[in-house]
């Protein structure tokens, strides 16, 4: 698989566009020649043109701006020892329409932006050149429904980000200057139409894996719909509110009917090698794809392996190695997000946090090998007074071995909040969703694992937000009872067995230059389940299930209180979002949940305390970016300041 670097010109916002064709893993090619625009005046331009449009899809993965702009600032991460994107967690000062660059790694104020419009570019190009060109009927329907769909596919993502946005419906071969907004409900418009489109040429089933199929765009369909329903568009969104809802139900209802949950949430997560079995599910609906060929890279590999894992290189016993990964230690997990889960019946904080690792660099004479347990993560309750004699935590065994176990961390010990302070601002239990042990090089940042953009469970809860805003709670239960049930333990189940992509390491023969860290590694097949919860062991299924939104869980209903909510709406949404962090927990759905519910500010000053001093009701929609602030015309000219101000969103 190789890439075509094709020039298609000044884009819009006076960008030069350089788009990498690229073919993902469905097409093997070789580049022969460099090309200018004229070759998309070709059938097999159109073709390359539409393999291409592809490669935008991987942008989601791809480096910081992953999780800058759509977890951080949240109930459920801030930031950790890290702080190269800060201020898009704490809504400080330098969160403005030039964000100040910490270092080569911060997410600027234009970087979504640019490459949306670069990927929208290169849709509209196809839309205008296939027509034309392409002769065979069924390949000229594909190329088009794929080019509809990431065209809506970008200006959804740009509406829930900034709200109304320009509108460009045809390709920019030249420099163009004169740009203005469209409304939100314009742009939204826009957005059901061609997802609309895409759907009625899409094929029904993928030809190749990760193909764009008519179910993926019923599946954003859905939640375009939802969107243009929810609270953030209230003050114009009343005369299609009620048929926008029947709709997303109609196209989450087919969906589901088309596709089966994965059986065991881990499976999800069980990543072993690349095209592997996780990456087969019949969950999965669209992921950008991604491989080991290092010819394929470009500049989007996937990068989301690094952000999430706390440090552990630095901590007795231990050295990093591939299986634990390379900890970047971007994403530090707030308390709310090891207290929204029921973590004795929940299976999913299990199968989604890494809470042990191996010893992987025994010291000398220190009686510890290769495997013995080296780091715990207790995640334990406020109530828990196992820990509150100080260095408690440095005397517990490990029950298998008898040996001390050299590194215990607990979310609640010695009186307090224990790991919630600044000192332990690296260390914090560990989302697993993205880890990426089939690596070559314990330093390389270039992961291989495909990246879920659309699954079936975000499906089911959306189906379940419909409901809600419809007054039909019972059957908006239905949905989210489908996801719990999944998530609860089944009979027989072990509650102490874990696994993450770590695991990869150990499923491939090990090249050269692997062996130096031995047949064994920091990857732990077990969980601290039972030292956290201490409670007797246990094979018991649980039932999650749950039967009216005027009696919630435990652990719903404490959040409930905090937030304040008493009306029987109120509540429903809340178990809702609570629910959808649960199930999806990082996976880059969250501030765009909060912000277009209206809840942001709310959970946020609730649960994150970077955040809670400056998130104000403005934080709800980001920025315009300065650079096309200043790079658009009016009339031949400049913007006058004023002008400039219009353009922007309030308060920035």
């Amino acid at each position: 698989m190789k890439y075509k670097k094709i020039l298609l010109g000044i884009m819009v916002l006076s960008m030069i566009t350089l788009i990498n064709i690229s073919c993902q893993k469905f097409l093997n090619e070789n580049q022969t020649t460099t090309r200018n625009t004229d070759y998309f005046n070709t059938e097999a331009g159109i073709k390359d043109l539409a393999t291409g449009m592809y490669y935008n899809l991987r942008f989601h993965f791809a480096s910081e701006w992953s999780y800058s702009t759509t977890n951080y600032g949240t109930d459920e991460f801030r930031c950790g020892g890290d702080g190269s994107n800060a201020t898009w967690n704490a809504y400080d000062g330098s969160f403005s329409s030039m964000i100040t660059a910490v270092n080569v790694n911060t997410t600027m104020a234009n970087t979504l932006w640019d490459n949306m419009y670069t990927a929208i570019n290169s849709a509209n190009l196809l839309l205008q050149k296939a027509p034309g060109i392409v002769k065979d009927s069924t390949a000229k329907h594909t190329y088009m429904g794929e080019a509809y769909f990431l065209r809506a596919f970008n200006y959804q993502k740009l509406v829930r980000q900034y709200g109304g946005v320009p509108l460009k419906l045809l390709p920019s071969t030249s420099a163009e200057r004169e740009f203005s907004r469209a409304s939100a409900q314009k742009v939204m418009d826009q957005v059901i139409a061609d997802f609309t489109a895409a759907y009625n040429q899409l094929p029904s089933s993928a030809s190749l894996p990760g193909k764009i199929t008519k179910d993926a765009a019923a599946h954003y369909l859905a939640k375009a719909y939802l969107f243009r329903a929810s609270e953030i568009n209230d003050s114009w969104n009343s005369s299609t509110k009620t048929s926008d809802l029947v709709n997303a139900l109609k196209f989450a209802d087919e969906v589901i009917s088309h596709h089966q949950l994965a059986s065991n949430f881990s499976d999800l997560w069980n990543y072993t090698a690349v095209n592997g079995a996780n990456e087969k599910l019949d969950e999965i609906i669209l992921a950008a794809q991604f491989t080991s060929d290092k010819s394929t890279w470009g500049a989007y590999a996937n990068m989301c392996h690094l952000f999430y894992l706390s440090q552990y290189l630095n901590v007795p016993q231990m050295m990093r190695d591939i299986a634990g990964g390379r900890e970047y230690q971007r994403l530090r997990t707030n308390y709310y997000a090891y207290n929204v889960y029921d973590r004795v019946n929940d299976s999913r904080f299990w199968k989604s946090f890494k809470t042990k690792y191996a010893v992987n660099n025994p010291a000398a004479g220190s009686g510890y090998v290769l495997g013995d347990l080296s780091i715990m993560y207790i995640i334990n309750n406020p109530n828990d007074t196992r820990f509150t004699t100080p260095g408690s935590l440095s005397k517990i065994k490990d029950t298998k071995t008898g040996k001390i176990i050299p590194s215990v961390f607990a979310t609640y010990a010695e009186g307090g909040e224990y790991l919630n302070g600044d000192i332990f601002q690296n260390r914090f239990a560990s989302l697993n969703k993205f880890i990426d042990g089939s690596r070559i090089g314990v330093s390389d940042i270039n992961g291989y694992r495909d990246g879920i953009l659309a699954r079936l469970a975000d499906t089911y809860l959306t189906a379940a937000e419909v409901c809600i805003r419809q007054n039909n709670f019972s059957k908006a239960l239905t949905y989210i009872n489908a996801v719990r049930s999944r998530a609860a333990y089944k009979a027989g189940e072990s509650r102490k067995a874990y696994t993450d992509g770590g695991a990869a390491y150990n499923s491939i023969s090990n090249p050269t230059g692997w062996l130096s860290f031995g047949t064994k590694n920091s990857f732990y097949a077990e969980n601290s389940y039972y030292e956290s919860n201490n409670i007797p062991e246990t094979t018991a299924a649980t039932d999650l299930t749950v039967s009216s939104f005027a009696s919630l869980p435990a652990v719903d209903e404490s959040i409930i209180k905090t937030l304040g909510y008493t009306s029987n709406y109120d509540r429903a949404m809340c178990f809702l979002l609570n629910e959808r962090s649960r199930e999806l927990m990082g996976e880059f759905y969250r501030w765009e949940d909060l912000s277009r519910t209206k809840t942001l500010v709310a959970r946020a000053r609730a649960f994150n305390k970077q955040a809670a001093p400056n998130i104000m009701e403005k934080h709800n929609l980001r920025p315009i970016p300065q650079s096309y602030l200043d790079a658009i015309q009016k009339d031949g000219r400049a913007l006058t300041a004023s002008e400039k101000a219009a353009e922007q969103n309030p308060g920035y």
